[in-house]
Protein backbone atom coordinates (compact mmCIF):
# COMPACT_ATOMS: atom_id res chain seq x y z
CA UNK A 1 0.00 0.00 0.00
CA UNK A 2 1.23 3.63 -0.61
CA UNK A 3 2.60 5.85 1.88
CA UNK A 4 3.15 9.52 1.77
CA UNK A 5 7.17 10.41 0.94
CA UNK A 6 8.50 11.73 4.51
CA UNK A 7 9.23 15.28 4.59
CA UNK A 8 13.19 16.29 4.60
CA UNK A 9 14.03 19.41 6.71
CA UNK A 10 17.36 20.32 5.35
CA UNK A 11 18.20 21.40 9.04
CA UNK A 12 21.89 22.80 9.08
CA UNK A 13 24.30 20.50 8.54
CA UNK A 14 22.36 17.60 7.36
CA UNK A 15 23.22 15.83 4.07
CA UNK A 16 20.22 16.66 2.12
CA UNK A 17 21.24 20.42 3.05
CA UNK A 18 24.64 19.88 1.59
CA UNK A 19 23.35 18.16 -1.32
CA UNK A 20 20.85 21.37 -2.26
CA UNK A 21 23.40 23.94 -1.67
CA UNK A 22 25.57 22.12 -4.38
CA UNK A 23 22.97 21.36 -6.72
CA UNK A 24 21.87 25.35 -6.24
CA UNK A 25 25.39 26.51 -7.06
CA UNK A 26 25.76 23.71 -10.25
CA UNK A 27 22.82 25.04 -11.49
CA UNK A 28 23.69 28.94 -11.31
CA UNK A 29 27.33 28.23 -13.21
CA UNK A 30 26.30 27.37 -16.27
CA UNK A 31 23.43 28.28 -19.00
CA UNK A 32 21.55 25.53 -20.42
CA UNK A 33 19.24 24.99 -23.22
CA UNK A 34 15.96 23.58 -22.20
CA UNK A 35 14.71 21.90 -25.18
CA UNK A 36 11.35 20.84 -26.39
CA UNK A 37 10.73 16.61 -25.97
CA UNK A 38 9.02 15.62 -29.23
CA UNK A 39 8.71 12.09 -29.86
CA UNK A 40 12.44 10.60 -29.34
CA UNK A 41 13.46 14.09 -30.72
CA UNK A 42 14.95 17.25 -28.27
CA UNK A 43 13.77 20.18 -30.21
CA UNK A 44 15.84 23.68 -29.82
CA UNK A 45 14.58 25.76 -32.07
CA UNK A 46 12.07 28.69 -32.61
CA UNK A 47 12.23 31.77 -30.70
CA UNK A 48 13.97 31.61 -27.71
CA UNK A 49 13.44 32.91 -24.44
CA UNK A 50 14.78 33.46 -20.65
CA UNK A 51 14.27 31.39 -17.85
CA UNK A 52 15.32 34.05 -15.02
CA UNK A 53 15.45 33.34 -11.04
CA UNK A 54 12.35 35.73 -10.25
CA UNK A 55 14.08 36.63 -7.19
CA UNK A 56 17.04 37.89 -9.10
CA UNK A 57 16.28 38.78 -12.52
CA UNK A 58 19.73 39.30 -13.44
CA UNK A 59 20.42 35.36 -13.52
CA UNK A 60 19.72 33.76 -16.48
CA UNK A 61 19.34 29.63 -15.54
CA UNK A 62 18.56 28.85 -19.05
CA UNK A 63 16.58 29.51 -22.38
CA UNK A 64 13.50 28.02 -23.57
CA UNK A 65 12.12 27.84 -27.08
CA UNK A 66 8.69 29.06 -27.87
CA UNK A 67 6.57 26.26 -29.83
CA UNK A 68 5.27 27.19 -33.73
CA UNK A 69 2.25 25.09 -35.05
CA UNK A 70 4.51 22.90 -36.50
CA UNK A 71 5.39 21.91 -33.72
CA UNK A 72 2.33 21.34 -32.26
CA UNK A 73 1.84 19.40 -35.06
CA UNK A 74 4.62 16.91 -35.05
CA UNK A 75 4.00 16.41 -30.96
CA UNK A 76 0.31 15.18 -31.66
CA UNK A 77 1.51 13.24 -34.74
CA UNK A 78 4.53 11.60 -32.21
CA UNK A 79 1.80 10.80 -29.76
CA UNK A 80 -0.68 9.75 -31.64
CA UNK A 81 2.42 7.50 -33.47
CA UNK A 82 2.49 5.71 -30.50
CA UNK A 83 -1.18 5.79 -28.74
CA UNK A 84 -1.67 1.90 -30.08
CA UNK A 85 1.54 0.24 -28.66
CA UNK A 86 0.99 2.45 -24.91
CA UNK A 87 -2.58 1.19 -24.70
CA UNK A 88 -2.00 -2.44 -25.59
CA UNK A 89 1.02 -2.46 -22.53
CA UNK A 90 0.02 -3.94 -19.85
CA UNK A 91 -1.35 -1.76 -17.11
CA UNK A 92 1.42 -3.19 -14.41
CA UNK A 93 3.87 -2.66 -17.06
CA UNK A 94 2.67 1.45 -16.99
CA UNK A 95 2.22 1.32 -13.61
CA UNK A 96 5.61 -0.30 -13.31
CA UNK A 97 7.25 2.90 -14.88
CA UNK A 98 5.93 5.14 -12.75
CA UNK A 99 6.58 3.68 -9.85
CA UNK A 100 10.44 3.80 -11.18
CA UNK A 101 10.03 7.32 -11.86
CA UNK A 102 9.14 7.92 -7.96
CA UNK A 103 12.43 6.09 -6.80
CA UNK A 104 14.33 7.81 -8.88
CA UNK A 105 12.77 11.74 -7.80
CA UNK A 106 13.08 10.35 -4.10
CA UNK A 107 16.68 9.86 -4.60
CA UNK A 108 18.55 10.23 -7.83
CA UNK A 109 17.08 13.39 -8.82
CA UNK A 110 15.73 14.23 -5.51
CA UNK A 111 18.10 17.48 -5.20
CA UNK A 112 17.62 18.69 -8.88
CA UNK A 113 13.86 18.70 -8.57
CA UNK A 114 14.22 20.66 -5.51
CA UNK A 115 17.05 22.95 -6.95
CA UNK A 116 15.39 23.64 -9.86
CA UNK A 117 12.01 24.57 -8.47
CA UNK A 118 13.56 27.16 -5.92
CA UNK A 119 15.50 28.81 -8.32
CA UNK A 120 13.21 28.96 -11.59
CA UNK A 121 9.85 29.16 -9.30
CA UNK A 122 11.25 30.83 -6.14
CA UNK A 123 10.42 28.52 -3.47
CA UNK A 124 11.89 28.22 -0.55
CA UNK A 125 13.62 24.61 0.08
CA UNK A 126 10.65 23.45 2.37
CA UNK A 127 8.36 24.50 -0.11
CA UNK A 128 10.15 23.16 -2.90
CA UNK A 129 10.53 19.92 -1.01
CA UNK A 130 7.04 19.41 -0.09
CA UNK A 131 5.37 20.01 -3.86
CA UNK A 132 8.08 19.20 -6.42
CA UNK A 133 9.97 16.21 -4.53
CA UNK A 134 7.28 14.72 -1.49
CA UNK A 135 3.83 15.35 -3.61
CA UNK A 136 4.94 14.36 -7.10
CA UNK A 137 6.53 11.30 -5.24
CA UNK A 138 2.86 10.63 -3.89
CA UNK A 139 0.94 11.58 -7.11
CA UNK A 140 3.19 8.88 -9.05
CA UNK A 141 2.90 6.30 -6.05
CA UNK A 142 -0.91 6.51 -5.21
CA UNK A 143 -1.92 6.98 -9.17
CA UNK A 144 -0.91 3.41 -9.58
CA UNK A 145 -2.88 1.99 -6.00
CA UNK A 146 -6.00 4.16 -7.05
CA UNK A 147 -6.01 2.86 -10.88
CA UNK A 148 -5.29 -0.58 -9.35
CA UNK A 149 -8.87 0.30 -7.13
CA UNK A 150 -10.55 1.24 -10.31
CA UNK A 151 -9.83 -1.84 -12.25
CA UNK A 152 -10.55 -3.67 -9.74
CA UNK A 153 -14.45 -1.99 -9.93
CA UNK A 154 -16.49 -4.51 -11.71
CA UNK A 155 -20.10 -5.23 -12.59
CA UNK A 156 -22.04 -8.13 -11.30
CA UNK A 157 -21.72 -11.21 -12.50
CA UNK A 158 -25.15 -13.81 -12.45
CA UNK A 159 -24.85 -17.53 -12.88
CA UNK A 160 -24.76 -18.54 -16.67
CA UNK A 161 -23.23 -14.97 -17.42
CA UNK A 162 -19.62 -13.27 -16.81
CA UNK A 163 -19.91 -9.39 -16.88
CA UNK A 164 -16.68 -7.53 -17.02
CA UNK A 165 -15.39 -3.61 -17.54
CA UNK A 166 -12.57 -3.20 -19.47
CA UNK A 167 -11.32 0.43 -18.50
CA UNK A 168 -10.02 1.55 -22.00
CA UNK A 169 -8.18 4.71 -22.06
CA UNK A 170 -9.33 7.26 -24.57
CA UNK A 171 -9.42 7.91 -28.39
CA UNK A 172 -6.82 10.51 -29.29
CA UNK A 173 -4.78 12.81 -27.15
CA UNK A 174 -4.54 14.89 -23.79
CA UNK A 175 -3.80 18.00 -23.98
CA UNK A 176 -2.12 19.03 -20.77
CA UNK A 177 -1.76 22.79 -19.50
CA UNK A 178 0.07 23.35 -16.41
CA UNK A 179 0.82 26.10 -14.19
CA UNK A 180 4.08 27.52 -12.78
CA UNK A 181 3.11 27.20 -9.06
CA UNK A 182 3.57 23.73 -8.29
CA UNK A 183 6.11 21.23 -10.17
CA UNK A 184 4.10 18.05 -8.70
CA UNK A 185 0.73 19.68 -10.38
CA UNK A 186 2.59 20.08 -13.31
CA UNK A 187 3.58 16.61 -13.86
CA UNK A 188 0.44 15.19 -12.53
CA UNK A 189 -1.37 16.52 -15.46
CA UNK A 190 0.02 14.95 -18.31
CA UNK A 191 1.12 11.57 -15.93
CA UNK A 192 -2.35 10.98 -14.91
CA UNK A 193 -3.76 10.19 -18.32
CA UNK A 194 -0.51 8.57 -19.47
CA UNK A 195 -0.67 5.79 -16.36
CA UNK A 196 -4.25 4.85 -17.64
CA UNK A 197 -3.07 3.81 -21.66
CA UNK A 198 -3.66 7.86 -22.79
CA UNK A 199 -0.72 9.81 -24.59
CA UNK A 200 -0.30 13.64 -24.00
CA UNK A 201 0.74 16.38 -25.26
CA UNK A 202 2.41 18.70 -22.06
CA UNK A 203 2.60 22.31 -22.42
CA UNK A 204 3.72 23.43 -19.06
CA UNK A 205 4.20 27.61 -17.85
CA UNK A 206 7.17 29.34 -19.39
CA UNK A 207 8.68 30.01 -15.56
CA UNK A 208 8.48 26.12 -14.64
CA UNK A 209 10.62 25.17 -17.75
CA UNK A 210 13.41 24.14 -15.33
CA UNK A 211 11.66 21.61 -13.39
CA UNK A 212 9.69 20.39 -16.69
CA UNK A 213 13.11 19.11 -18.01
CA UNK A 214 14.23 17.51 -15.03
CA UNK A 215 10.68 15.55 -15.27
CA UNK A 216 11.57 14.34 -18.75
CA UNK A 217 14.48 13.16 -18.18
CA UNK A 218 13.32 11.29 -14.73
CA UNK A 219 10.31 9.87 -17.20
CA UNK A 220 12.76 9.23 -19.82
CA UNK A 221 15.04 7.08 -17.23
CA UNK A 222 12.44 4.94 -16.07
CA UNK A 223 11.61 4.08 -19.60
CA UNK A 224 8.77 6.09 -20.83
CA UNK A 225 8.46 5.37 -24.35
CA UNK A 226 9.03 8.36 -26.20
CA UNK A 227 5.92 10.19 -27.66
CA UNK A 228 3.59 8.90 -24.27
CA UNK A 229 4.33 12.35 -23.04
CA UNK A 230 5.42 15.15 -25.45
CA UNK A 231 6.75 18.71 -24.24
CA UNK A 232 6.44 21.52 -25.97
CA UNK A 233 7.13 25.30 -24.75
CA UNK A 234 6.45 28.81 -24.87
CA UNK A 235 2.96 31.15 -24.36
CA UNK A 236 0.95 28.14 -25.38
CA UNK A 237 -0.94 30.08 -28.43
CA UNK A 238 0.18 28.10 -31.56
CA UNK A 239 0.12 24.97 -29.41
CA UNK A 240 -4.09 25.38 -28.93
CA UNK A 241 -4.31 26.57 -31.94
CA UNK A 242 -3.79 23.67 -32.87
CA UNK A 243 -4.38 21.32 -30.66
CA UNK A 244 -8.24 22.65 -30.09
CA UNK A 245 -9.09 21.87 -33.51
CA UNK A 246 -7.38 18.24 -34.05
CA UNK A 247 -10.14 15.88 -34.40
CA UNK A 248 -8.50 13.50 -32.09
CA UNK A 249 -8.41 15.82 -28.67
CA UNK A 250 -9.94 13.29 -26.69
CA UNK A 251 -9.17 15.85 -23.66
CA UNK A 252 -8.03 18.94 -21.85
CA UNK A 253 -6.32 18.27 -18.51
CA UNK A 254 -5.65 21.59 -17.33
CA UNK A 255 -4.75 23.68 -14.03
CA UNK A 256 -4.54 27.64 -14.23
CA UNK A 257 -6.23 30.80 -14.13
CA UNK A 258 -10.42 30.43 -14.32
CA UNK A 259 -10.20 32.76 -17.57
CA UNK A 260 -8.46 30.82 -19.66
CA UNK A 261 -10.06 27.33 -18.54
CA UNK A 262 -13.03 28.91 -19.54
CA UNK A 263 -11.74 30.10 -23.11
CA UNK A 264 -10.48 26.51 -23.76
CA UNK A 265 -14.06 25.44 -23.11
CA UNK A 266 -15.42 28.30 -24.97
CA UNK A 267 -12.68 26.88 -28.49
CA UNK A 268 -13.75 23.08 -27.73
CA UNK A 269 -17.62 24.14 -27.49
CA UNK A 270 -16.83 25.92 -31.24
CA UNK A 271 -15.23 22.68 -32.35
CA UNK A 272 -17.41 19.95 -31.23
CA UNK A 273 -18.44 18.87 -34.39
CA UNK A 274 -15.06 18.13 -35.32
CA UNK A 275 -14.09 15.99 -32.49
CA UNK A 276 -14.06 11.72 -32.91
CA UNK A 277 -15.53 11.77 -29.34
CA UNK A 278 -16.49 14.50 -26.86
CA UNK A 279 -13.29 15.34 -24.87
CA UNK A 280 -13.05 15.17 -21.22
CA UNK A 281 -12.20 18.91 -19.83
CA UNK A 282 -10.44 18.79 -16.63
CA UNK A 283 -9.71 22.26 -14.67
CA UNK A 284 -8.67 23.60 -11.34
CA UNK A 285 -8.72 26.80 -11.78
CA UNK A 286 -8.69 30.41 -9.08
CA UNK A 287 -9.70 30.70 -5.71
CA UNK A 288 -10.38 33.28 -3.11
CA UNK A 289 -9.93 31.26 -0.40
CA UNK A 290 -11.46 32.04 2.94
CA UNK A 291 -10.60 31.73 6.71
CA UNK A 292 -13.62 32.60 9.22
CA UNK A 293 -12.60 32.65 12.88
CA UNK A 294 -15.11 32.28 15.46
CA UNK A 295 -14.42 34.41 18.90
CA UNK A 296 -13.81 30.82 20.63
CA UNK A 297 -10.79 30.43 18.10
CA UNK A 298 -7.49 29.92 19.42
CA UNK A 299 -5.69 33.14 19.61
CA UNK A 300 -1.89 31.27 18.35
CA UNK A 301 -3.79 28.76 16.38
CA UNK A 302 -5.61 31.88 14.55
CA UNK A 303 -2.16 34.10 14.17
CA UNK A 304 -0.51 30.72 12.41
CA UNK A 305 -3.33 29.97 10.03
CA UNK A 306 -3.36 33.42 8.98
CA UNK A 307 0.47 33.84 8.10
CA UNK A 308 0.70 30.65 6.72
CA UNK A 309 -2.44 30.36 5.09
CA UNK A 310 -2.17 33.61 3.41
CA UNK A 311 2.31 34.21 2.75
CA UNK A 312 3.64 30.36 2.30
CA UNK A 313 4.82 31.04 -1.51
CA UNK A 314 4.21 34.30 -1.80
CA UNK A 315 0.89 34.10 -1.71
CA UNK A 316 0.51 32.21 -5.05
CA UNK A 317 -1.15 29.39 -4.01
CA UNK A 318 -4.25 28.38 -5.26
CA UNK A 319 -5.56 27.27 -1.86
CA UNK A 320 -3.68 30.60 -0.15
CA UNK A 321 -5.67 32.37 2.27
CA UNK A 322 -6.78 35.63 0.59
CA UNK A 323 -10.02 36.89 2.67
CA UNK A 324 -10.53 36.39 6.60
CA UNK A 325 -13.44 36.97 8.51
CA UNK A 326 -12.54 37.66 12.48
CA UNK A 327 -14.96 38.24 15.34
CA UNK A 328 -14.17 41.67 17.13
CA UNK A 329 -13.13 40.06 20.36
CA UNK A 330 -10.77 37.50 18.88
CA UNK A 331 -9.07 40.03 16.47
CA UNK A 332 -8.72 42.60 19.77
CA UNK A 333 -6.60 40.22 21.22
CA UNK A 334 -4.13 39.03 17.66
CA UNK A 335 -4.63 42.08 15.58
CA UNK A 336 -0.86 43.56 17.27
CA UNK A 337 1.17 40.45 17.46
CA UNK A 338 -0.48 38.92 14.01
CA UNK A 339 1.03 42.70 12.44
CA UNK A 340 4.11 42.73 13.88
CA UNK A 341 5.01 38.90 13.18
CA UNK A 342 3.59 40.12 9.74
CA UNK A 343 5.99 42.72 9.75
CA UNK A 344 9.16 40.19 10.75
CA UNK A 345 8.79 38.10 7.81
CA UNK A 346 12.06 37.39 6.11
CA UNK A 347 12.25 37.70 2.48
CA UNK A 348 14.50 37.18 -0.39
CA UNK A 349 17.15 34.61 -2.30
CA UNK A 350 15.54 31.37 -1.84
CA UNK A 351 19.14 30.03 -1.47
CA UNK A 352 19.26 31.85 1.59
CA UNK A 353 17.54 29.26 3.93
CA UNK A 354 16.62 32.16 6.83
CA UNK A 355 13.91 33.49 4.45
CA UNK A 356 10.23 33.02 4.76
CA UNK A 357 9.05 34.08 1.46
CA UNK A 358 10.71 35.29 -1.68
CA UNK A 359 9.55 37.04 -5.20
CA UNK A 360 5.93 36.29 -7.32
CA UNK A 361 6.92 35.11 -10.35
CA UNK A 362 7.37 37.26 -13.23
CA UNK A 363 7.22 41.18 -14.46
CA UNK A 364 2.75 40.67 -14.69
CA UNK A 365 2.32 39.51 -11.71
CA UNK A 366 4.32 41.95 -9.85
CA UNK A 367 2.54 44.45 -11.53
CA UNK A 368 -1.38 43.15 -10.78
CA UNK A 369 -0.14 43.02 -6.92
CA UNK A 370 1.22 46.55 -7.22
CA UNK A 371 -1.57 47.48 -8.62
CA UNK A 372 -3.61 45.96 -5.95
CA UNK A 373 -1.78 47.84 -2.89
CA UNK A 374 -1.82 50.80 -4.94
CA UNK A 375 -6.19 50.89 -5.15
CA UNK A 376 -5.89 49.64 -1.15
CA UNK A 377 -3.56 52.57 0.00
CA UNK A 378 -6.43 55.12 -1.85
CA UNK A 379 -9.46 53.30 -1.03
CA UNK A 380 -11.39 54.67 1.59
CA UNK A 381 -12.67 51.61 3.03
CA UNK A 382 -9.58 50.42 3.71
CA UNK A 383 -6.62 50.50 5.98
CA UNK A 384 -3.04 48.85 5.36
CA UNK A 385 -1.71 47.50 8.69
CA UNK A 386 1.35 45.75 6.78
CA UNK A 387 3.37 45.28 4.37
CA UNK A 388 1.73 47.69 1.58
CA UNK A 389 5.30 48.34 -0.48
CA UNK A 390 7.23 46.56 -3.52
CA UNK A 391 10.44 46.37 -5.21
CA UNK A 392 11.74 45.34 -8.23
CA UNK A 393 15.87 46.45 -8.11
CA UNK A 394 16.97 42.93 -7.89
CA UNK A 395 13.54 40.56 -8.34
CA UNK A 396 9.92 40.29 -7.81
CA UNK A 397 9.38 41.58 -4.37
CA UNK A 398 5.79 42.26 -2.68
CA UNK A 399 5.45 42.56 0.94
CA UNK A 400 3.29 40.48 2.56
CA UNK A 401 0.38 42.91 3.09
CA UNK A 402 -2.48 42.70 5.22
CA UNK A 403 -5.28 44.78 5.26
CA UNK A 404 -8.14 45.63 7.19
CA UNK A 405 -11.54 46.43 5.08
CA UNK A 406 -14.92 47.85 6.44
CA UNK A 407 -16.51 46.74 3.29
CA UNK A 408 -17.22 42.86 2.84
CA UNK A 409 -18.60 43.23 -0.77
CA UNK A 410 -15.47 44.83 -2.14
CA UNK A 411 -12.67 43.75 -4.29
CA UNK A 412 -10.78 42.83 -1.70
CA UNK A 413 -12.85 39.95 -0.78
CA UNK A 414 -14.22 38.64 -4.53
CA UNK A 415 -10.97 39.04 -6.51
CA UNK A 416 -7.98 36.88 -7.34
CA UNK A 417 -4.37 38.33 -6.90
CA UNK A 418 -2.46 35.49 -6.79
CA UNK A 419 -0.34 37.38 -4.55
CA UNK A 420 0.68 37.89 -0.92
CA UNK A 421 -2.22 40.07 -0.21
CA UNK A 422 -4.91 39.21 2.47
CA UNK A 423 -7.94 41.10 3.56
CA UNK A 424 -9.43 40.88 6.72
CA UNK A 425 -13.31 41.93 7.68
CA UNK A 426 -13.56 42.46 11.75
CA UNK A 427 -17.45 41.56 12.39
CA UNK A 428 -19.38 41.92 15.75
CA UNK A 429 -19.15 38.58 17.87
CA UNK A 430 -22.79 38.93 17.72
CA UNK A 431 -22.77 38.82 13.67
CA UNK A 432 -21.39 35.74 13.11
CA UNK A 433 -23.94 33.35 11.11
CA UNK A 434 -24.83 36.79 9.18
CA UNK A 435 -21.03 36.61 7.95
CA UNK A 436 -21.15 33.33 7.57
CA UNK A 437 -24.05 33.73 5.08
CA UNK A 438 -22.76 36.61 3.39
CA UNK A 439 -19.13 34.86 2.73
CA UNK A 440 -20.75 31.54 1.07
CA UNK A 441 -20.97 33.13 -2.11
CA UNK A 442 -19.98 36.22 -2.32
CA UNK A 443 -17.27 35.34 -4.64
CA UNK A 444 -17.30 33.12 -7.47
CA UNK A 445 -15.06 30.29 -6.59
CA UNK A 446 -15.24 27.41 -4.22
CA UNK A 447 -11.79 26.21 -3.84
CA UNK A 448 -10.78 26.13 -0.05
CA UNK A 449 -11.96 27.41 3.03
CA UNK A 450 -11.48 27.12 7.13
CA UNK A 451 -13.43 27.52 10.34
CA UNK A 452 -11.63 28.42 13.62
CA UNK A 453 -13.54 27.60 16.85
CA UNK A 454 -13.17 25.64 19.30
CA UNK A 455 -17.34 25.42 20.00
CA UNK A 456 -17.93 22.18 18.34
CA UNK A 457 -21.50 23.35 17.53
CA UNK A 458 -20.47 26.41 15.64
CA UNK A 459 -18.24 24.07 13.69
CA UNK A 460 -20.71 21.83 12.82
CA UNK A 461 -22.77 24.72 12.03
CA UNK A 462 -20.53 26.29 9.77
CA UNK A 463 -19.35 23.42 7.67
CA UNK A 464 -22.66 23.00 6.77
CA UNK A 465 -23.83 26.50 5.65
CA UNK A 466 -20.28 26.88 3.69
CA UNK A 467 -21.11 22.96 2.54
CA UNK A 468 -20.53 24.23 -1.58
CA UNK A 469 -17.90 26.78 -0.75
CA UNK A 470 -14.92 25.09 -0.63
CA UNK A 471 -14.08 21.70 -2.20
CA UNK A 472 -11.62 21.21 -0.09
CA UNK A 473 -12.25 22.77 3.80
CA UNK A 474 -10.09 22.69 7.04
CA UNK A 475 -11.26 22.55 10.74
CA UNK A 476 -8.72 24.44 13.21
CA UNK A 477 -6.15 24.54 10.28
CA UNK A 478 -5.00 26.67 7.10
CA UNK A 479 -6.51 26.29 3.79
CA UNK A 480 -3.38 25.24 2.05
CA UNK A 481 -1.17 22.07 2.17
CA UNK A 482 -3.39 19.35 0.54
CA UNK A 483 -1.93 15.74 1.00
CA UNK A 484 -2.17 13.17 -1.85
CA UNK A 485 -3.86 10.55 -0.41
CA UNK A 486 -5.24 12.63 2.63
CA UNK A 487 -6.95 15.17 1.19
CA UNK A 488 -7.63 15.01 -2.53
CA UNK A 489 -7.90 18.43 -4.05
CA UNK A 490 -10.43 20.82 -6.60
CA UNK A 491 -12.84 23.37 -5.73
CA UNK A 492 -16.45 23.55 -8.30
CA UNK A 493 -18.12 26.96 -8.65
CA UNK A 494 -15.68 29.36 -10.94
CA UNK A 495 -13.12 27.14 -9.55
CA UNK A 496 -13.19 24.16 -11.73
CA UNK A 497 -14.55 20.72 -12.21
CA UNK A 498 -13.62 19.02 -8.71
CA UNK A 499 -11.96 15.89 -10.02
CA UNK A 500 -9.64 15.94 -7.17
CA UNK A 501 -6.46 14.98 -8.22
CA UNK A 502 -4.88 12.95 -5.56
CA UNK A 503 -7.69 10.46 -5.69
CA UNK A 504 -9.65 7.74 -7.76
CA UNK A 505 -11.83 10.23 -8.91
CA UNK A 506 -9.16 11.99 -11.53
CA UNK A 507 -8.35 8.60 -12.89
CA UNK A 508 -11.99 7.51 -13.93
CA UNK A 509 -12.07 11.01 -16.40
CA UNK A 510 -9.26 9.18 -18.21
CA UNK A 511 -11.02 5.84 -18.80
CA UNK A 512 -13.64 5.13 -21.49
CA UNK A 513 -14.94 1.48 -19.77
CA UNK A 514 -16.09 -0.73 -22.27
CA UNK A 515 -19.21 -3.42 -20.27
CA UNK A 516 -18.48 -6.89 -21.66
CA UNK A 517 -21.17 -9.37 -21.23
CA UNK A 518 -20.07 -13.24 -21.97
CA UNK A 519 -23.05 -15.56 -22.32
CA UNK A 520 -22.47 -19.00 -20.79
CA UNK A 521 -25.62 -20.30 -22.01
CA UNK A 522 -26.65 -18.42 -24.80
CA UNK A 523 -30.43 -19.16 -26.13
CA UNK A 524 -30.52 -21.64 -29.35
CA UNK A 525 -34.52 -20.54 -30.20
CA UNK A 526 -35.74 -17.24 -30.13
CA UNK A 527 -39.48 -17.83 -28.82
CA UNK A 528 -40.19 -16.43 -24.91
CA UNK A 529 -42.10 -18.53 -22.66
CA UNK A 530 -45.27 -16.17 -22.41
CA UNK A 531 -45.81 -17.13 -26.22
CA UNK A 532 -46.68 -20.84 -25.77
Amino acid sequence: MATNEPVKDYAPGSAERSDIVEEIQRLRSSTIDLPMYIGDELRASGEKFDVVEPHNTAQVLGYGFKARREDAQDAIDAALAVSEAWRNTSFEDRASIFLRAADLLADEYRSAIVATSMLGQSKTVYQAEIDAACELIDFWRFNVEFARQLQAIQPLSVPGVINSFDHRPLEGFVYAISPFNFTSIAANLPTAPALMGNVAVWKPAMTQMLSADVIMKVLNQAGLPAGVVNLVSGDGIAVSDVALKHRDLAGIHFTGSTGVFQHLWHEVSQNLTNYRSYPRLVGETGGKDFIVAHRSADPEVTKVALIRGAYEYQGQKCSAASRAYVSASLWNVIKDELVAEIESLTQGDVADFRNFMSAVIDEKSFARNSAVIDRARSASDVSILAGGTYNKDIGYFVRPTLIQSTNPEAEWFTAEYFGPFLAVYVFDDNDFEKVVHQLESVAPYALTGSILAEDETIIEWTSQVLRFAAGNFYINDKPTGAVVGQQPFGGSRASGTNDKAGAIHNLMRWVSPRAIKRNLNPPTAYPYPHMD
